[in-house]
């Protein structure tokens, strides 16, 4: 009874190691996932940095180019007025918002706006 109860024992230990190498081999590789997740996130989360500060140097030589000068508050009602207009939000909602008149909003919005195929409706008309 003592030799059965010393190998039982023997044997708890041994399987108790073994689940442990075990947990720590699976600890590692999980470790290993995390980290190669974690840099290829990082290497996308730099290329859309380098994309933006690209983006906004080609916006200043564009600007310098073409030689407009606005202020910072200028700019950003410009890009609000625009996301806004993206986004389908009618000129008097976004004039309402703002807080300017229409005429200036349309004003801001007229080279972004698509040229209507006016040609068309008048031929059709006839």
């Amino acid at each position: 009874m003592e030799w059965t109860l010393a190998g039982l024992f023997l044997l708890s230990a041994i399987l108790l190691t073994i689940s442990l190498l075990k947990l720590n081999r699976t600890a590692k590789e999980e470790h290993k996932q995390i980290d190669l997740i974690h840099i290829s996130t990082m290497k996308e989360i730099n290329a859309l940095q380098e994309s933006i500060r690209n983006m906004e140097l080609d916006m200043e030589v564009l600007t310098k180019d073409a030689g407009i000068k606005h202020s910072a508050q200028e700019k950003l009602l410009k890009r609000e007025v625009l996301d806004l207009y993206r986004r389908n939000y009618s000129i008097e909602s976004i004039a309402e918002m703002k807080q300017v008149t229409e005429n200036e909003i349309e004003q801001l919005l007229a080279p972004f706006q698509e040229v209507k195929d006016e040609g068309r409706a008048a031929a059709n008309e006839n």
